[in-house]
């Protein structure tokens, strides 16, 4: 019975290991990993840059080693049969093709389908959608278009209607596009130019003069030349020189303010200038209104003339 026991629990174990090794993930790791052994100069030579990380031993992204280390009976072993048939990819249908692929997935069109009928479920599919009868109740008029009557469509038109139906005709003083004069030959067409020809058909390159590169701010826009430098003015352009004198009797500006005199801080008003020196005193508007002689001038202003002292005043400041 003891020795039962473990013949039991080796089966068992021997039933998972075979389980474990029919697994598709096990058979996908083994493929990577040959293919991985059989390229593995071309890895060495496509394998970037690693970089060194110091105080994290993790893996680094962008590399291309495996997570886990493989054991070295692992990089030796053969697959089985099974293992390279399960690892071939799988076959796509033609009739599922990756639009990527060379080949056109557009279908020839067949004969057939020119000249065959459509099926009963097109026809109906094909049917316009009918208006509701709560919609047709609601419409003013059966057409979207206004009714003609039956006059209208036996009216003949007048002289006048017909008159005026007629097209627009040209003016005429209208005159025909013109043709090209001249008509370019197809070898002038086609002609080349010489180097010659190209040469003299480059625009003309000038010199521009207003200013000058390479110079400071305080230099002139134009040079001027060591003997204008060294001239010396004549009397004429002496005279030339000088500016235009004020005329004689020319008066400048009096500042807007001025000093006022001591005389004047110190001076007292008379009465009367107190008198006249307050302001005119009118009657409010709501009591001028009822005033008829409120705007009317008085006879005697009219006939009032004013003194030599008034008219004095009473001319403008000569500036």
């Amino acid at each position: 019975m003891a020795a039962a026991r473990p013949r039991g629990e080796q089966a068992a174990q021997a039933a998972g290991v075979t389980k474990l090794l029919n697994s598709p993930l096990l058979v996908f790791a083994v493929f990577c990993r040959l293919s991985a052994h059989s390229h593995h100069r071309i890895q060495e030579l496509a394998e970037p840059k690693k970089v060194a990380c110091a105080n994290d031993p993790r893996l680094v992204w962008g590399n291309q080693e495996t997570i886990w280390t493989l054991s070295r009976g692992a990089l030796t072993a053969k697959p089985s049969p099974r293992t390279v048939s399960l690892a071939k990819p799988k076959q796509v249908s033609n009739k599922h093709q990756c639009s990527c692929s060379q080949e056109s997935t557009v279908r020839e069109r067949s004969l057939s389908v020119d000249f065959c009928f459509p099926s009963d479920r097109l026809l109906k599919l094909s049917e316009p959608k009918k208006y509701q009868a709560a919609y047709l109740q609601q419409r003013p008029r059966p057409s979207p278009e206004w009714p003609v009557s039956p006059a209208a469509l036996s009216h003949k038109a007048s002289p006048r209607t017909l008159e005026l139906s007629r097209p627009k005709m040209l003016h005429p003083e209208f005159l025909l596009p013109r043709e090209v004069p001249t008509q370019v030959t197809k070898v002038a067409a086609l002609a080349r130019a010489s180097s010659r020809l190209q040469r003299l058909a480059e625009p003309r390159i000038r010199k521009v003069t207003c200013c000058y590169e390479y110079s400071f701010p305080e230099a002139v826009i134009r040079p001027v030349s060591k003997s204008a430098l060294e001239a010396i003015a004549s009397p004429r352009t002496l005279e030339l020189a000088w500016a235009r004198k004020l005329h004689p009797d020319y008066v400048p500006l009096r500042d807007a303010e001025w000093p006022v005199t001591k005389a004047a801080k110190h001076a007292v008003a008379t009465p009367r200038l107190v008198e006249l020196a307050q302001p005119c005193k009118r009657p409010p508007m709501n009591l001028a209104q009822f005033d008829p002689d409120a705007f009317t001038v008085k006879e005697s202003a009219k006939k009032a003339t004013c003194s030599a002292r008034i008219q004095e005043l009473a001319r403008p400041i000569k500036r």
